[in-house]
């Protein structure tokens, strides 16, 4: 198996649309899928913004989850929040090599979870850092976002900051 990078890093923010307008409108990376949100699924919503081909920052809104303040380049104090590390993989029979190799090293892992437009394994490292490895299904990455499709933009209520885009976008294509 040869990984292609990170498929994505997972963070967690207890506020999404702050989140959007500072990771797409400030630092200029495309929102390129938004799942979640969903009753009897994932409750959290789920955003990835592109930071370069085939890769992406992710953010999961927990509620209630606090904030926490580091200086860059400095030591860390008091709590931190990470979610998961994902490594890119090229296909989904690299995913399933892994999930036995890690299955045969005695380590836990799941089985492969469909996330519509990526499909993902979970599992940990020997000291609990969460990780996970992934395959694009329907790559979102190197494109305009396709707002209309419901595997990569599943949010049913999204965030101000996303429905203003589908708004503009949904406009565009009528005129």
């Amino acid at each position: 198996m040869k990984t292609r990078g990170i498929n994505h890093l997972a963070l967690v923010t207890n506020d999404m649309e702050k989140t959007v307008r500072f990771y797409r409108d400030v630092m200029g990376f495309p929102l390129v899928a938004a799942i979640g949100n969903r009753p009897g699924g994932l409750r959290a919503r789920h955003y990835f913004f592109e930071t370069g081909p085939n890769s992406t920052i992710a953010f999961f809104e927990w509620e209630g989850a606090e904030d926490f303040h580091k200086p860059a380049g400095l030591e860390a104090s008091g709590r931190i929040q990470f979610d998961h590390v994902s490594f890119d993989v090229e296909t989904e029979d690299e995913l399933l090599e892994l999930q036995k190799r890690l299955d045969d090293a005695g380590q836990e892992v799941t089985t492969v979870v469909d996330h519509n437009f990526i499909h993902s394994i979970y599992f940990h490292d020997f000291s609990g850092i969460a990780l996970e490895a992934s395959v694009w299904i329907t790559n979102p990455t190197g494109k305009a976002p396709d707002y209309s499709n419901k595997d990569i933009f599943g949010d049913p209520n999204p965030v101000p900051a996303l429905q203003e885009e589908m708004d503009k976008a949904r406009m565009v294509k009528s005129s």
